[in-house]
């Protein structure tokens, strides 16, 4: 006789609804920063992988927003609006995942024309000052994870359209959930890909730079393309 696994809640899942708690009560308000990575590691005695988890998770609730170099701070949410997201939904099937890359393109080949004719100077500094350390850390899985995401988002604010950057927010929060594992290992584990990924950023942001939004446009489906088309390749191949 069989019997079929029965599922229990993952660790982060608990770390992070008892983090949302804190937070719907008054622990931290809106502004705040939270403890380090490390720090709350510590206090829930689990490793930092599973500690980042839980805060991607509260950043798919909106709860809080995760800026490369500085930390975690509390967004301005309303206690009537914050649910915990169903975490089953994060483990998407193959189709989803391409629908989801599907639209993560339309949204980010839009965000990079509307950033080419809006963005200003100390947005581009922010994206020289990134693309510099980007091209420093070159081959370095974990920076160069984060510093991609960094990179998209800072794209997202030079529309300076509040929506265009919580749409980004969700469906990469939905994306990192899915493929962490696969686009770590098919994006950041070779040096020759980190490269062709930098050189790919350098081009949009040269784009928007130089205000040309069909170019940027063109830039970001280019880029994600080749990132869709080596998720696949990983995908297909297990």
């Amino acid at each position: 006789m069989s019997f079929a696994k029965i599922s229990t809640r993952k660790i982060y899942e608990q770390i992070a609804d008892q983090l949302k708690q804190f937070i719907v009560e008054g622990g931290w308000r809106s502004g705040d920063k939270l403890p380090s990575t490390k720090e709350l590691s510590e206090q829930f005695q689990v490793g930092r992988s599973t500690m980042r988890e839980a805060l991607s998770a509260l950043k798919a609730m909106g709860l809080i927003e995760i800026r490369q170099g500085e930390g975690c701070f509390v967004r301005w949410v309303e206690a009537t609006d914050v649910q915990m997201p169903t975490f089953d939904s994060l483990l998407l099937s193959r189709d989803a995942i391409f629908e989801l890359m599907e639209a993560r393109i339309a949204l980010e080949a839009a965000n990079a024309g509307i950033a080419a004719s809006r963005r200003t100077d100390e947005d581009l500094a922010a994206f020289r000052q990134l693309l510099k350390s980007m091209q420093d850390h070159l081959g370095d899985e974990a920076y160069g994870e984060a510093a991609d995401i960094e990179f998209h988002r800072l794209l997202a604010r030079a529309t300076h359209n509040s929506i265009m950057m919580r749409l980004l927010d969700t469906i990469s929060s939905q994306m990192e959930a899915a493929i962490r594992d696969a686009r770590r290992i098919q994006l950041y584990g070779s040096k020759k890909v980190s490269v062709r990924l930098w050189e790919e950023h350098e081009a949009i942001f040269q784009a928007v730079a130089e205000r040309d939004s069909g170019r940027a446009e063109a830039s970001m489906r280019a880029h994600l393309t080749h990132v869709e088309q080596g998720l696949r390749s990983y995908l297909d191949g297990k």
